[in-house]
């Protein structure tokens, strides 16, 4: 498989905001010199969490400081964006960093009602991803009723993160699929991926591709990975319990908190299902996942509060996939 870094910009507890930008750029000239073959980012709204609500501002950083490695978006919204101005950002970015930016693409309308409200897509206008995914692809393409611009001569190569009849959505329009989240642990994945394979519909030579997206974290032991996690999943509870997602908390400060048992128990659960530990560990559930899925690449996105120690498991990743 090839393998690729998704950074969300995690917030830390305490820490600014921009800080996590820089992290995030930081993280991906790291990347680079290790050997990663793509580095993507995400857009999220109003997550406290989360600092990356703009992916092409963001990337235009990151290409900045890098030289080869593909940049990209998982995913730009566009249920949130006019399919031009997505085009017109991702041309410039191409123009600026030639032939190295990919954009993934995804449907979320927001995770809240006032994000929705503040985005004015909190009432039901209809369905037309796949329509604007078209209308996109055309403007990327140079065969719009508009010629988006800069007209760079290439095409930025589109993705489509996938859930659910995104697959179908994917196979229809001739996409590569980026697959993550709950759907990785269904029983109907392996059935899905085949029927996207079996009816996948080619555009301009394009071939099936499957990248699986999950977090990945490795360390010297089973043990220490596993405190690696816990920020992310005691994160990931807490925004369970109030609806609100948090910025990562130091492990210390996390073993002094009270611990509902609620919490205990989600916290529990994602520790268990997490793809952490020493690198055996590791290689052995990333086998067991290349063979369920067929995967052409592996995304992982995973992140810790300690970001020396993030960078050491992008490494020892790395190492183990080489």
């Amino acid at each position: 498989m090839r393998l690729s870094l998704l950074d969300r910009s995690r917030t830390r507890d305490g820490v600014p905001d921009g800080d996590a930008l820089a992290a995030t750029v930081a993280r991906a000239v790291h990347a680079e010199q290790v050997g990663y073959d793509r580095f993507w980012v995400a857009e999220h709204h109003g997550v406290p969490g989360i600092a990356s609500g703009s992916p092409a501002v963001l990337l235009a950083a990151v290409g900045a400081r890098t030289d080869r490695i593909r940049i990209g978006s998982g995913g730009v919204m566009l249920p949130l964006h006019q399919p031009l101005v997505v085009a017109e950002q991702f041309l410039v970015l191409d123009a600026l960093h030639p032939g190295r930016v990919d954009l993934g693409l995804g449907r979320s309308l927001g995770f809240t009602p006032p994000v929705r409200r503040a985005l004015r897509r909190d009432h039901e206008d209809g369905d037309t991803f796949e329509d604007d995914l078209r209308e996109l692809r055309a403007h990327l393409e140079g065969t719009a009723e508009v010629t988006a611009r800069p007209a760079t001569g290439r095409v930025v190569p589109m993705h489509l993160l996938a859930t659910g009849r995104g697959l179908e959505v994917a196979a229809r329009l001739g996409l590569p699929v980026v697959v993550g989240g709950p759907v990785l642990d269904s029983d109907e994945l392996p059935g899905a991926l085949s029927a996207y394979r079996r009816t996948f519909r080619p555009h301009r030579g394009s071939e099936p591709r499957v990248t699986v997206s999950l977090d990945v974290l490795v360390a010297d032991d089973d043990r220490t990975a596993r405190e690696l996690v816990l920020p992310e999943a005691w994160a990931m509870a807490r925004a369970r319990r109030s609806g609100e997602f948090p910025p990562l908390e130091d492990v210390a400060a996390i073993r002094a908190s009270p611990w509902p048992d609620q919490v205990r128990r989600r916290v529990e659960a994602s520790l268990d299902r997490a793809v952490a530990g020493s690198p055996a560990t590791v290689a052995r559930r990333l086998e067991e996942l290349a063979g369920r899925t067929g995967a052409d690449e592996l995304l992982a996105s995973s992140s810790t509060y300690d970001t020396e120690a993030l960078l050491a498991s992008d490494r020892m990743l790395r190492e183990l996939l080489r």
